[in-house]
């Protein structure tokens, strides 16, 4: 019920801060098996699969990369991919020819610059041919833990929704955010926010119905608020379908992801 006068008091920063860090403690009850989406065995796999995410579907990318990565293993063996051949393997994720410049640019500089090796420092990686804050942020949190705040689409959409924010460009809201949280959880943060705006926070019809936070978000009611509607609204594993990884860690509890073409 809106308080008399019509207008609710402004939340200061303090109380912000602290509904955002229960959010996030909330959040960690919810999914203590978040995860990065993107499979990978190794820091170079990663890379290659977060470039190819852009503009496309975690699980397009993994249903692509297999093929990719038994083609061309190693940096120096993509360096020197033959650019169409390359080309055809990745064309499923989109944007395969400025997507391919850019795998074999990066390749050629890690072989070329660093002998072949992924280096561990933000300053380096975004260097590469194609690497950005955001790219080199997932790979230094998940393949070197260094801790980093991912701002893609879904991050920078659910922060704002939570009044984290009101910024628009992804190097202000990552600043923003870090100013919130921990160094500690910033890389855990990710990965809980994203899950969240992929499984119930949608960008066109939130589950606000379903949503374990509904009480802590100041959006609540853009989207289905009956219990009944929203659960039909919920993804992957929330609403009892595959994930995004075909091969997921031991402690998912979803169902893997199919290869590309089966079914």
């Amino acid at each position: 019920m809106e308080p008399r006068g019509g207008r609710a008091k402004p939340e200061s920063r303090l109380a912000m801060v602290r509904r955002a860090r229960r959010i996030n403690r909330e959040l960690a009850e919810v999914y203590p098996y978040a995860h990065p989406e993107l499979d990978f065995r190794n820091p170079f796999e990663l890379l290659v699969a977060t470039v190819l995410s852009a503009q496309t579907t975690d699980l397009r990318v993994n249903q692509t990369t297999p093929a990719l990565f038994a083609a061309y293993p190693t940096p120096e063996d993509m360096a020197a991919a033959v650019p169409e051949e390359l080309e055809e393997i990745i064309r499923p994720t989109g944007f395969f020819r400025a997507k391919a410049r850019s795998l074999m640019g990066l390749s050629a500089a890690l072989r070329d610059d660093f002998a072949g090796e992924l280096p561990g420092r933000l300053v380096d990686l975004v260097k590469l041919p194609g690497v950005g804050r955001k790219t080199a942020n997932v790979v230094l949190g998940n393949a070197f833990g260094v801790p980093g705040i991912t701002v893609d689409t879904h991050f920078g959409r659910l922060v704002r929704r939570w009044k984290w924010t009101e910024q628009e460009d992804p190097e202000k809201v990552e600043a923003d955010i870090a100013a919130i949280f921990p160094k500690s959880e910033w890389t855990m943060l990710s990965h809980r926010v994203v899950f969240h705006g992929r499984r119930i926070c949608h960008s066109r019809k939130p589950a606000c119905g379903a949503c374990p936070i509904a009480a802590l978000c100041p959006a609540y009611g853009e989207g289905e608020t009956d219990p009944e509607k929203a659960k039909k609204l919920l993804k992957y594993e929330m609403g009892g379908y595959p994930g995004q990884r075909l091969s997921p860690p031991p402690d998912y509890p979803g169902i893997p992801a199919p290869p590309l073409g089966a079914g």
